[in-house]
């Protein structure tokens, strides 16, 4: 039997239908969309954040403060490298708010590029001894302002990661832009050894070639505008996510992301800042302050260590925080993003306490040099593991319509408290002990063991009905 000639009406809606499928296909985000717009865009935050990192302990204590006190120099620096922790906050609520009205989107692409403007801005700065205390200060604007940026960042990415993830694969999913953070290290440290090696430079523990000092340290943060470009396109070419739009089909995004978040879930704000406090100080005592300790003179209680190679050896370590981040997300997937966190922080503990074992002994020979390549495989390998599963803990903590700013603010406090202090106060304990190190590991013990608190009191997420849940109107 022949088939009847299809009528003109008939066709068009046939066509119809197939526009309006290839629409809605080509509304979702493949995964190789969700891959790229989570991890390049924290790859440029971590390298703008890493590029700041570096320089306030090698070349700003003595550019933009003022020289009598070598101490006072670099607290000084990593004071104001701290002063964006307390900015992120803010930056927080601001994205936050933006993200849980507007969409993830839109939040990410203003993010990104304040962050971008902020560091390109830094390479043009005057110091001190140009412009006098004007060039700390301008300094301290511009460092907020990266604070503030990278506030609503790392959320954003975590969401368009999980939000668009299967349900069976969210914690790996959320590794994604939790590698941003190993890869951003690896190529802003990559970039400063290769300024180092074609400049010249002594074979000191501190770069102090004229031509570093002078304009050598301002490529990476001018560099930054290049990778900012390729992180604004692919963002720009992101679908909103399907469980954001769920819940404007709905009319469940709230008025107030803020408010509700505080009256409804202000116990998971607290449980997921303590939940990172631990992977902060960790993280920031292994690239931040290890840097400065670890490049320092012997004479000065340093491992004395050229800097060349002492990024290195940071850049070894770094490769293993890369793969155990990764391979966190599968592990979190299948015994849960809890149990894991509450093993690895028990870790972090123990590792606390050895830090003498591995950074206290034969400081300039080739045996201290070993053990402390081995305290940096070992300190990474942690913090890939602890760092990794948060991608999908801390989002899952919170319904869809206060996600963003929920974990957003959970996050960015912890770093007030973990990341802005780190550095410092481990620059005190470290000269308050005179040289050695266990005051700094029981600093980051103790860490660790408020997170192991926060860890056990909180509720496994693996299950948590991620694209359904709806705070309260």
């Amino acid at each position: 039997m022949s088939e009847a000639p299809s009528s003109p009406a008939n066709t068009a809606n046939t066509a119809h239908t197939a526009h309006t499928a290839s629409a809605k296909k080509s509304s979702y985000n493949t995964p190789g969309q969700v891959i790229a717009a989570s991890l390049v865009g924290t790859t440029i935050e971590f390298y703008d954040f890493y590029v700041y990192a570096t320089a306030a302990a090698l070349v700003f204590p003595s550019l933009f403060f003022p020289k009598g006190n070598d101490t006072v120099s670099l607290l000084s620096s990593f004071a104001v490298f701290g002063a964006a922790m307390v900015a992120r906050p803010l930056g927080a609520i601001f994205f936050g708010h933006l993200g849980d009205r507007l969409g993830r989107k839109t939040t990410l692409v203003i993010s990104l590029l304040t962050m971008g403007i902020a560091t390109f801005i830094i390479g043009f700065l005057p110091t001190y001894h140009q412009i006098g205390l004007w060039a700390p200060f301008f300094l301290l604007i511009l460092r907020l302002t990266q604070g503030f940026a990278l506030g609503g960042e790392w959320s954003g990415a975590a969401l368009v990661a999980t939000e668009n993830a299967p349900e069976d694969k969210r914690a790996l999913y959320g590794t994604f832009p939790q590698l941003g953070a190993p890869i951003g290290f690896i190529i802003a440290n990559g970039l400063f050894l290769i300024i180092n090696f074609a400049l010249p430079h002594p074979t000191s523990s501190v770069l102090q070639s004229e031509a570093f000092l002078s304009w050598g340290w301002r490529i990476p943060f001018i560099f930054s505008a290049l990778m900012v470009a390729v992180g604004m396109w692919v963002r720009v070419k992101l679908n909103e996510s399907e469980t954001f739009k769920k819940a404007v089909e709905q009319d469940k995004v709230v008025k107030s992301p803020l408010a509700d978040t505080f009256r409804y879930h202000f116990k998971e704000v607290v449980l997921g800042t303590f939940a990172m406090l631990a992977t902060y100080v960790l993280f920031y005592l292994t690239t931040t302050w290890i840097l400065s300790f670890g490049t320092t003179p012997t004479e000065k209680n340093g491992l004395g260590i050229p800097y060349t190679q002492f990024v290195l050896m940071q850049i070894i370590g770094v490769i293993f925080f890369a793969i155990f981040t990764l391979l966190s997300g599968p592990w979190a997937d299948k015994v849960g993003r809890r149990t894991l966190l509450i093993w690895v922080t028990v870790g972090i503990i123990i590792l606390g306490f050895l830090f003498p074992l591995f950074l206290d002994f034969g400081h300039g020979t080739p045996a201290s040099v070993w053990a402390a390549e081995a305290f940096l495989i070992v300190g990474f390998i942690f913090m890939g593991i602890t760092f990794g599963p948060m991608g999908a803990f801390l989002p899952e903590m919170f319904p869809t319509n206060v996600r963003y700013t929920g974990s957003a603010i959970a996050y960015n406090i912890s770093s007030i408290l973990g990341a802005a202090l780190a550095p410092i106060i481990a620059v005190a304990l470290w000269r308050a002990a005179g040289g050695s190190t266990w005051m700094v590991g029981v600093y980051l013990a103790v860490a660790a063991a408020l997170t192991l608190v926060s860890l056990v009191l909180s509720k496994e997420t693996k299950d948590a009905k991620y694209n359904d849940e709806l705070s309260h109107e």
